[in-house]
């Protein structure tokens, strides 16, 4: 799955259904902090959760499209700050979640479902590590 460099935000929400239509709930705390402007419009992905079953949609290329990213090195940089839900808990018990690519981001002292502001403090080849600088409430 190819994930654009132009990512606004990140994070997990249910689809509910409205009357004749589906809706996406944004949190507020997106607007707050300035990843979502409510008066813009966006385009959005809808991603199954981890172990959901899915069928693999074919890729589409062009060769007028954007350059993508460099798929050999990892998707985050040392001192960059994301809003990540923490997904799972590792074997040691730190709280897991997966950015682009599916890349983990390993974040100690957090617990499942929780939805934190990170900063990357060191990154590896395949995993790296954040410190949470923000807790947020739902």
């Amino acid at each position: 799955m190819e994930i654009s460099e132009q990512l606004t935000c990140l994070f997990a929400a249910e689809v509910e259904e409205h009357d004749q239509s589906y809706v996406v709930e944004i949190l507020k705390q997106e607007v707050d902090v300035g990843y979502v402007d409510p008066t813009k419009d966006y385009q959005i992905a809808l991603l199954r959760q981890p172990g959901e079953n899915s069928q693999p949609t074919p890729t589409q290329t062009s060769d007028d499209s954007p350059r993508q990213p460099d798929l050999d090195q990892p998707p985050v940089s040392t001192g960059e700050t994301r809003i990540v839900e923490i997904s799972e808990l590792g074997d040691q018990g730190d709280g897991l979640t997966r950015v682009e690519r599916g890349f983990v981001v390993i974040v100690p002292e957090t617990q499942q479902g929780e939805r934190v502001r990170i900063q990357i403090e060191t990154v590896k080849e395949n995993v790296a590590f954040a410190e949470v600088v923000e807790r947020f409430r739902y």
